[in-house]
């Protein structure tokens, strides 16, 4: 028998309707899914784990946390860190006990926009996590290294989703297309349009066509074009989704134009994303990592440069403050280049991820107390400032029995030019020192 209500029952969106309900069925995040990979690997091991799953808007980490409490049998509490707050956390852990007292089951807690919560709020429910009482799965847009605690990072793995490949996103389209949207037909034009448009989020990917299908229906069409797409989405399409090109396809255009000294390319992308709705924030963070990253120490009025575009923006807004950042990008192309810097970081972390704990010689051990120096702690320290050039010509400042390193090769290009100079300088003070010992 039918229901007789089921008709005045509005219909899930499209989003839910096509939520996959195996791993399986999940698009994307091959990396993570794929035969012999981390959360394959975590399905399959029988034992849940907590969990930050960090990545773009609509790549699936909501769906990946229902999937494990599907296939692990277990509660699913979900909050949301932008409405609930200490209060929603101790009711959800006492509903946890209740589920483990009356049933056995265990509870997987879902925080999504987990750096939301601040640090109290986290702490409350860390010690439930600690106890295993429930399993803590968070989801979240931006980095955890600086949005939550480490109490909390020690206790979950790290897991990073990828926005959706255009072939992945297509694959969703046609997905779409078989289950909810049979007799709607998209010319090949609108199709490469709307995966563009969507921009590696599937959410956003559905939401687009269920907007489209109701527009058509409307409009008694049964196919969609370029010109439907125009008058439907109108400028929010057309902005958003000039030329077809992806969002970080421009923004590593913008930086590639900086690297290579060409002030026009770099501000017609620059002006192509504001134009686009690109946030400026997020751009101003881009140019200052430009500053460090490609301009260096040939040029260190970049950095500041940079630093304050930023701050002109969020004192000023839009548009005004946009000005500001078009200036620093223009200046960071004509500048000098150099990213001897950040080969130098990188070279420094790989070197000390392979290397052992080396110990910090005596001389230069710090030694506020008395036992400290009679342990020798900084005996035979040599201040600097009182010998010639102000340099102790010969001196080691780093562990002993360390083999010879030299990270940072400056370049011959603005300032470096003269730094390179001067530690040449220095490098012959040494050789005279050493060759007099």
């Amino acid at each position: 028998m039918s229901d007789l209500f089921a008709p005045n029952q509005p219909a899930a969106p499209l989003a839910e309707r096509l939520r996959p309900k195996h791993i399986d069925e999940v698009i994307g995040q091959s990396h993570l899914l794929g035969e012999g990979k981390p959360l394959r690997l975590a399905f399959q091991s029988g034992k849940l784990h907590s969990m930050i799953l960090w990545g773009p808007p609509g790549v699936g980490k909501t769906t990946l946390a229902r999937l494990m409490a599907s296939a692990f049998d277990a509660e699913f509490v979900p909050l949301s860190a932008v409405l609930s707050g200490v209060k929603d956390i101790r009711e959800a852990i006492a509903q946890a006990e209740a589920t483990l007292q009356q049933s056995g089951r265990h509870t997987i807690l879902f925080v999504d926009e987990v750096h939301r919560f601040n640090k109290s709020q986290q702490d409350a429910f860390l010690p439930f996590v600690e106890q295993g009482l429930v399993t803590f799965i968070g989801a979240t847009t931006e980095n955890p290294s600086f949005e939550l605690n480490n109490a909390l990072l020690s206790r979950a793995q790290v897991y990073v989703l990828q926005s959706l490949s255009e072939a992945e996103m297509g694959q969703l389209f046609e997905r779409a297309q078989q289950v909810a949207l049979q007799g709607l037909e998209f010319d090949a034009a609108a199709k490469e349009r709307v995966i563009g448009y969507a921009d590696g989020d599937a959410r956003r990917l559905l939401n687009v066509l269920e907007q489209l299908q109701t527009a058509a229906q409307a409009a008694k069409l049964d196919k969609v074009d370029a010109k439907f797409l125009d008058a439907t989405l109108a400028q929010k399409m057309r902005r958003f989704d000039k030329g077809g090109e992806a969002f970080y396809d421009q923004i590593s255009a913008l930086h590639k134009s900086v690297r290579g000294s060409n002030p026009d390319a770099a501000l017609y992308w620059l002006v192509r994303m504001l134009d686009g709705g690109a946030d400026p924030r997020y751009l101003a963070r881009r140019i200052v990592r430009m500053a460090w990253e490609d301009i260096g120490l040939a040029d260190p009025r970049a950095i500041q440069l940079c630093n304050d575009a930023a701050a002109t923006y969020e004192r000023l807004g839009s548009p005004e403050g946009e000005l500001a950042l078009a200036q620093a990008v223009l200046y960071l192309a004509v500048a000098a280049k150099s990213n001897a810097g950040y080969v130098a970081y990188n070279a420094a972390r790989a070197f000390i991820a392979q290397d052992g704990s080396r110990e910090v010689p005596l001389h230069l051990r710090n030694a506020p107390t008395k036992l400290m120096k009679q342990l020798d702690y900084g005996k035979g320290y040599r201040y600097a400032h009182e010998e010639a050039e102000g340099y102790a010509a010969g001196e080691n400042y780093f562990p002993d029995g360390m083999p010879q390193v030299s990270f940072y090769e400056p370049t011959e290009r603005g300032l470096e030019a003269k730094i390179a100079e001067k530690l040449a300088h220095l490098r012959e003070l040494d050789a005279k020192a050493k060759n007099k010992n």
